[in-house]
């Protein structure tokens, strides 16, 4: 019998280029069993104090619960859910559970021979647009847009662009100048070229101000339209929904299938939403949500914008998914992306393609790793 034997969390630190040369921080989660099969898996943490607790509840709480117990993903998760039932149902146990359970996944396709994507139950899709995901961080309007043509001309089929991130850029916040950028914008790209606008956590708008921008980025053509709101902002939300038909975008800060489930039954708002297996416990947790979305009609965006890992396993849960319609990458060079893994992720021709190697079908270089350890 295949059981757990070491449950090693790592924290890693990195600067990233698509963030302005930000340091950001995860933690890895590297799983192996009696047999040495390891696998591999991501706790998107990102903040230094919310990486030392996730590596501390994977190694105190939930390696000596697991050790020795079959390779089993579906009672693994129930088992670690439910240990975590005083300071679970979101937040930092969540992220510990995704990294676990992503690893156990990665085993599970090893052992069985198979990408994750056939445990799914099978591709949805043959290909899936490459979408260019970036922060307008660049100074003056002119260098921005350029920035975002490089992309079309580098093969991407569209992109998604966070206003009001760390760099030299005033883009975020003023809603004259943000409509402005992208009209210049679509008048750069022309009328085909997809266009997704996240206005960010560090933009504060009134619900009439997001509903004015809203019906402005529509008429110029934008997909969709992400947390121009503070995500728990429901009144706001429905509000929104009533005064603007531009789709409208959230829940990538969400923890939980039963978040998701609240936010799709009594709020209504949303029509795509953010699903990261990194944060929303791991790919079981990825799994139930789409679930959901297939059951009230929603699309959903694997949020993927961190390392080899996470992009993987975002990878699989998109093909397997009926309700995904484009995939993120990180324009720009960054080492989790193009070292930390043998093979690196990329389009071909602006298009992804599934993954086919057995598990997430990544060759994780654990060199490289260390390399990183914070």
């Amino acid at each position: 019998m295949t059981a757990i034997a070491l449950i090693e969390p790592i924290a890693i630190a990195y600067p990233d280029p698509n963030d302005f040369g930000t340091v950001r921080r995860t933690v890895l989660v590297r799983v192996e069993t009696t047999d040495g099969i390891v696998g591999w898996g991501e706790s998107i943490a990102m903040w230094p104090e919310a990486c030392r607790a996730v590596a501390l509840i994977v190694s105190e709480g939930l390696y000596p619960l697991l050790k020795g117990e079959p390779v089993d993903t579906a009672a693994c998760w129930q088992k670690m859910r439910r240990h975590c039932w005083w300071y679970g149902e979101g937040g930092i146990a969540s992220l510990a559970i995704a990294g676990i359970d992503m690893a156990l996944w990665d085993i599970a396709g090893k052992i069985a021979g198979k990408p994750v994507h056939e445990l799914l139950g099978g591709c949805r899709h043959e290909r899936l647009p490459a979408n260019a995901s970036a922060h307008v961080n660049k100074k003056g309007e002119a260098a921005c847009v350029a920035e975002v043509e490089g992309f079309f001309a580098a093969g991407f089929r569209s992109t998604k662009l966070g206003f009001a991130k760390k760099g030299e850029s005033d883009i975020g916040g003023d809603p004259d100048r943000d409509v402005g950028f992208v009209r210049a914008l679509r008048a750069a790209l022309g009328p085909d070229a997809g266009i997704l606008i996240d206005i960010g956590n560090g933009v504060r708008w009134d619900v009439e101000t997001a509903i004015s921008v809203g019906n402005r980025l529509q008429e110029l053509g934008v997909d969709w339209y992400e947390e121009p709101l503070y995500p728990t902002d429901d009144d706001g939300y429905r509000r929104l929904r009533q005064g603007t038909a531009i789709r409208i975008a959230s829940g990538e800060r969400e923890f939980t299938e039963a978040g998701y489930r609240r936010q799709m039954e009594f709020i209504g708002a949303i029509d795509v939403y953010g699903v990261d297996p990194a944060r929303v416990e791991g790919i079981t947790g990825f799994a139930k949500v789409d679930a959901l979305a297939s059951r009230y009609g929603k699309k959903v965006n694997a949020h993927a914008w961190s390392t080899a890992i996470t992009t993987a396993a975002s990878l699989h849960l998109s093909f397997a998914s009926p309700n995904v319609e484009i995939f993120e990458l990180k324009p720009f060079p960054v080492v989790v992306q193009d070292e930390l893994v043998a093979e690196k992720i990329w389009h071909a021709d602006g298009w992804m393609r599934p993954l086919s190697a057995p598990g997430l079908g990544i060759e994780v270089r654990e060199d490289v790793v260390r390399g990183l350890a914070a």
